[in-house]
């Protein structure tokens, strides 16, 4: 596991970085892709939990988290998707993720999650199995092709 802090016991030995990125992509009134780039580990699992929160308070309902940018998840980017579903649901509303890491895949199946949530390779085959997500970007007057290259989610 790489630390996204100094190695406390050796000031002067800085462990490799690896800056957290997250970026929402609205669709329709009530839709979202969440581009996660980097480590999902103790540091940026309250910034993903925050921006959900905040999403949701503002009316967005159904997220497509895309993980393909991601590096590492750790136990606390796990429990941060898993709140994560846990407040969209409170709203009826859905998480589903985008992953084609053999690593995410794997820690997604040893810890049961991949019965939890709806695991797809791409972003397009994540809104075709949604009729809500095809209705917010047929909404906006694109195919979902079109409206994945407009917003680099091939």
């Amino acid at each position: 596991m790489v630390s996204s802090a100094p190695n406390q016991d050796n000031p002067s030995t800085e462990a490799a970085v690896h800056p957290f990125r997250l970026e929402s992509i609205p669709a329709g009134r009530d839709c979202a892709v969440l581009r996660i780039e980097g480590d999902v580990d103790a540091y940026a699992a309250p910034q993903l939990r925050e921006l959900v929160a905040d999403l949701a308070a503002r009316g967005t309902r159904h997220v497509i988290a895309d993980l393909r940018g991601a590096r590492f998840v750790d136990s606390a980017g796990l429990g941060a998707l898993v709140g994560s579903r846990k407040v969209l649901r409170l709203g009826g509303g859905s998480l589903a993720l985008v992953a084609t890491s053999r690593q995410f895949l794997q820690t997604f199946q040893l810890t049961g999650l991949s019965d939890t949530f709806a695991l797809h390779p791409r972003v397009p085959d994540a809104i075709a199995a949604d009729q809500r997500w095809q209705a917010a970007v047929a909404g906006e007057g694109d195919s979902t092709e079109e409206w994945c290259r407009r917003h680099s989610l091939l």
